[in-house]
């Protein structure tokens, strides 16, 4: 319950809050730009079953993958809107993975095979230490 929580506050008020700090004139509007990325999530509909709740998206997803993060940190230095996109996406991104890890500190062979597995490892162990 506690992880659902944070995983949602993370992808519906963290976005809220960047919005207003840093984006304080035009608020609303990169509000919802950054909560149009969550269409991100669309590439779960190519993963067989759609959705599985110990699945970890990094790395195991299209829009997920390494490759695509590195695409949206080159977003961050393109003009707007394409920068606060590549910010969502990124926010997106962090908020998965850290769903990832709370997942694994509860249930370690529950992503026996996620294919971020080594840096979810890592992460966890920095997490407990």
């Amino acid at each position: 319950m506690v992880q659902t929580a944070i995983h949602y506050f993370l992808h519906l008020g963290m976005p809220l809050i960047i919005a207003y700090l840093f984006f304080r004139n035009d608020y609303k509007r990169v509000y919802l730009i950054l909560l149009a990325t969550m269409l991100v999530d669309l590439d779960h509909l190519l993963a067989t079953p759609i959705f599985s709740p110990n699945r970890c998206s990094i790395n195991f997803h299209p829009l997920h993958t390494y490759y695509a993060m590195a695409g949206y940190v080159v977003m961050l230095f393109l003009p707007k809107p394409y920068k606060i996109i590549g910010l969502g996406l990124l926010l997106h991104m962090l908020t998965d993975l850290n769903d990832c890890v709370m997942t694994y500190l509860n249930c370690p062979q529950c992503l026996v095979e996620a294919p971020a597995r080594k840096i979810i490892e890592w992460l966890a162990k920095a997490v407990k230490s």
